[in-house]
């Protein structure tokens, strides 16, 4: 249902993606790729649709993020690029545009914007009465919902004033009563239900509304993230990135999980990649493993931001590996796609975490997982690999291990690093 939705908008996403992006032939002739009349009159001819149907269907593909524009110019967003592998983007997209109703379709004119507001901000209540209904309610009984829920909204923001002024007798004054109604909501809830019609989230017609099982499940999405979100384990949904990676280290792999779902569900999926990426970047090499552990609960949407980290040298093997096992590869395979120096640096990175917050036998069963088949051979490598933690690492596995001589050979090494030799 969502591909269906999206389908046109998806046809005029492509078209933009051949005839805007670079080295595109049928670039505007103002030199911008944003959707100018020109622009508009090549895409209906290739496409064969009229101007109109074409800006319609680009403002759906940019409302479900088929197509970002960044100032004067427009790209493939990474639905579009996912879209024939990936249904979960296709059903984000279709959110996104499901999210963004209120933009689909012109409001009603000679309406107060905060009417509108309160309107957009009170529909959430009347869908959830439509899924629970599971059936046809009739509009009536829609717009009473919306009448009580407006009602409660007016009467929140009734600011009632309890602190006695200066020189006057401490007694309460009324409460002012909340604003009337500037206009009947019927029309505003007409154009509600158009809106969410015209998005495919429910059916209008003959006096009733019903949602779609698309705007069904959409709603029971919500619903499950608001209760993920109220049902944070450890407490950390409102720590930004890096204080709730710290509280997620001694949890275990489930709970942690658990954590990451929360704390996701409780904000944008754009700004929380940001953010775990930016925690991944900081000197602690613990939190930018479990940085990129949290990324793979966010999955897809993840993808562009991860894909750039592969130009960042501390990110790119946590990026290598991401990348292999969103692709299908098994994680204990994932390996496969290092090379040698990149497995090497991860070694390092890893031992880094294992010396700053693990105990000394941990530190030891991490030695045996080194691709290098002798001592002396990792010893090289990870003296070539230049990571900033290599002498902790080395000083901390020489103090940790019980031969001397191996101990003697790695404070050796670690000394030898240590002099830029």
């Amino acid at each position: 249902m969502a591909r269906s939705v999206l389908a046109a908008a998806a046809r005029v996403a492509r078209w933009a993606d051949r005839a805007l992006g670079p080295g595109g032939d049928s670039a505007t002739a103002d030199g911008k790729a944003t959707l100018s009349d020109a622009t508009a009159r090549r895409a209906a001819d290739a496409l064969g649709l009229t101007t109109d149907q074409v800006r319609a269907d680009w403002d759906t593909a940019r409302l479900a993020g088929l197509i970002e524009v960044h100032g004067d110019s427009a790209r493939p967003g990474w639905r579009l690029r996912a879209w024939d592998r990936d249904d979960s983007a296709v059903l984000r997209g279709w959110v996104a545009l499901c999210d963004a109703w209120s933009l689909a379709c012109p409001e009603p004119e000679d309406h107060e914007p905060a009417a509108v507001a309160e309107v957009v901000t009170a529909m959430p209540q009347v869908l959830s009465f439509l899924q629970l209904s599971a059936g046809p309610v009739p509009v009536p009984q829609l717009l009473d919902l919306l009448e009580q829920r407006v009602t409660e909204l007016r009467t929140e923001r009734c600011e009632v004033d309890y602190e006695p002024r200066p020189g006057t007798p401490a007694v309460a004054p009324e409460p002012r009563p909340a604003p009337a109604a500037d206009a009947p909501l019927q029309p505003l809830l007409d154009w509600a239900l158009r809106a969410l019609a015209s998005v495919g989230a429910l059916t209008y017609g003959d006096g009733q509304a019903t949602l779609t099982p698309l705007g069904s499940w959409a709603v029971w999405v919500k619903l499950e993230q608001i209760c993920v979100a109220a049902q944070s384990p450890a407490g950390n949904i409102e720590q930004g990135a890096e204080d709730m990676l710290r509280g997620c280290a001694q949890l275990r792999p489930a709970a942690a999980r658990a954590e990451y779902r929360a704390w996701l569900a409780a904000r944008p999926v754009g700004s929380a990649v940001t953010e775990l990426i930016a925690a991944a970047r900081g000197e602690d090499a613990l939190l930018r493993g479990l940085a990129f552990e949290a990324l793979r609960v966010v999955g897809a949407p993840a993808e562009p931001e991860v894909r750039a980290a592969l130009d960042e040298p501390a990110l790119r093997p946590y990026a290598l590996l991401w990348l292999a096992e969103h692709d299908g590869m098994d994680a204990e395979d994932a390996h496969e796609v290092l090379t040698r120096e990149e497995a090497t640096w991860l070694w390092v990175d890893t031992a880094a975490a294992v010396a700053d917050h693990g105990e000394a036998p941990l530190l030891l069963r991490h030695l045996e997982t080194a691709v290098q088949p002798t001592v002396p051979s990792l010893l090289d490598e990870v003296r070539a690999v230049g990571h900033p933690r290599t002498v902790q690492v080395l000083v901390a596995l020489a103090a940790a291990h019980p031969d001397p001589a191996f101990a003697k050979a790695v404070r050796r090494a670690a000394f030898q690093v240590h002099k830029g030799g």
